[in-house]
């Protein structure tokens, strides 16, 4: 959320009775901003699992493809070396080194992969000129409503967060509805 409207709760069971409701009242935009995490707060939301262990698995599995390659390529085709024996393609002499290829490849993906899922990182950000907003992550709790949100009309929100027992009601940026 960039812009939008913000309210401020004191407690985390106030700020999810309200997402309850403003849910029930068909908003469908909201986001929270809490000091720690609220259990239920996702549920509240109505979000939806992360794909990134979907996205990352084809890089962990290309790492451990290309782990295992590259030691049977070395060691059974390109420079073969008879050491007491063995076989050039020696399947579990490859096992720590194709692990850590999948641990490797699979860790950077995700990095990477969070950080553009997320659009990090943000330097600044609308909500941030807010007053009172830097509590955030301190001791209170904020909701915010999207200026996206079709549900979300300006008088009519800001009196169903009053309601709602919000102790502030604020807009982030230069768009309101």
């Amino acid at each position: 959320m960039r812009r939008g409207l913000l309210a401020e709760f004191e407690t985390p069971e106030a700020m999810l009775r309200a997402i309850a409701e403003l849910r029930s009242r068909g908003y469908r935009r909201l986001d929270a901003f809490t000091p720690y995490p609220v259990h239920g707060l996702d549920e509240a939301l109505g979000l939806r699992r992360s794909p990134l262990n979907w996205i990352v698995l084809p890089f962990a599995l290309a790492g451990a493809a290309g782990g295992y390659l590259v030691q049977w390529h070395n060691n059974a085709y390109d420079y073969p070396l008879n050491v007491g024996g063995r076989p050039g393609h020696a399947p579990p002499a490859f096992v720590p080194i194709t692990f850590e290829m999948t641990v490797l490849a699979a860790a950077l993906a995700g990095f990477v992969v969070m950080l553009v899922l997320t659009r990090l990182p943000e330097l600044w950000s609308p909500i941030f000129d807010v007053p009172g907003f830097e509590r955030a992550t301190i001791d209170r709790f904020w909701i915010g409503i999207d200026a996206r949100d079709p549900a979300l009309i300006s008088p009519l929100a800001e009196r169903d967060l009053t309601d709602l027992g919000a102790l502030a009601v604020a807009w982030a940026g230069k768009e309101r509805t």
